[in-house]
């Protein structure tokens, strides 16, 4: 299937006031190819409300996020839902995407029989500076290298294998092809390692990961950003060694989860 801007959307996920929402919007209205863009949030505001109107972005309200109180994977799913397109990327509030994004995700698309997401790589933004070299990012690329090859973006095994030492996934990164995806794509109960578990999920699916290795889009790390904050959590180290249980025995698993928890300190402002 030839996929066009017409069938993507990126819908942006605002949650109560973030400074860097309005980088967020002027990153997707500078894109090559106009996609769609709609807004969600479960917590609406006078500042979410100014912007959705500056920039003519219709806003759709989680009614329910907003009476009963929502958490990441509620918010993640509903966003999805209100996407009328086949194709979708969830936008993240405190990131920015290359001008670039669309147009080769959506090329990326093209390359595929049956495509489940496509992705690409990814630079951090720090104390406002792009960061597109660290050991974090350099060990993601080499867990990713075999996806940079086409004829593996099919293999089961091979994107098992690439997800099973950690997440190299950036998910502000991630389109999907809704058609292709059984629902609720996030399942409630994970925190810091919601995205990783999706991947896991679709991993196993028939069907193809289309990985562009260009950097077209960058991920920001801030102390007030939800990475930085699920990260400090205590429930971060159960998460993991959930999640490498999936792939591992539980004694290979443990040792794995260990050394693990060295390379989160590569998401700290210091």
């Amino acid at each position: 299937m030839k996929y066009t801007a017409k069938d993507h959307t990126f819908v942006i996920c605002a949650y109560k006031e973030s400074a860097y929402l309005e980088q967020c919007i002027l990153s997707l209205t500078s894109q090559t190819t106009a996609s769609n863009i709609i807004m969600t949030t479960s917590t609406p505001n006078e500042y979410i409300s100014s912007l959705v109107k500056k920039y003519k972005i219709p806003l759709l309200i989680n009614e329910q996020g907003l009476k009963n109180g929502s958490n990441i994977a509620d918010d993640w799913n509903f966003a999805l839902s209100m996407v009328k397109t086949p194709i979708a990327t969830i936008a993240h509030q405190d990131d920015v995407y290359k001008p670039e994004y669309a147009e080769k995700i959506l090329q990326a698309l093209d390359d595929c029989e049956h495509p489940l997401i496509a992705f690409s790589d990814y630079s951090e933004l720090r104390n406002g500076q792009e960061v597109a070299d660290n050991k974090l990012l350099n060990v993601k690329r080499k867990l990713l290298s075999p996806l940079r090859n086409k004829k593996h973006w099919k293999s089961i095994f091979i994107r098992r294998r690439v997800l099973s030492l950690g997440s190299p996934i950036c998910c502000p990164a991630v389109t999907y092809c809704l058609p292709n995806l059984s629902k609720p794509i996030f399942v409630k109960g994970f925190k810091s390692d919601l995205d990783w578990q999706a991947w896991e999920k679709l991993s196993r699916l028939n069907g193809e990961f289309a990985f562009v290795s260009e950097i077209l889009m960058s991920h920001r790390i801030h102390e007030e950003s939800t990475t930085s904050s699920l990260i400090n959590s205590e429930g971060r180290g159960n998460e993991d060694l959930t999640m490498f249980k999936k792939f591992w025995p539980e004694p290979i698993a443990k040792m794995i989860e260990r050394k693990y928890k060295t390379s989160e300190d590569q998401n700290s402002l210091k």
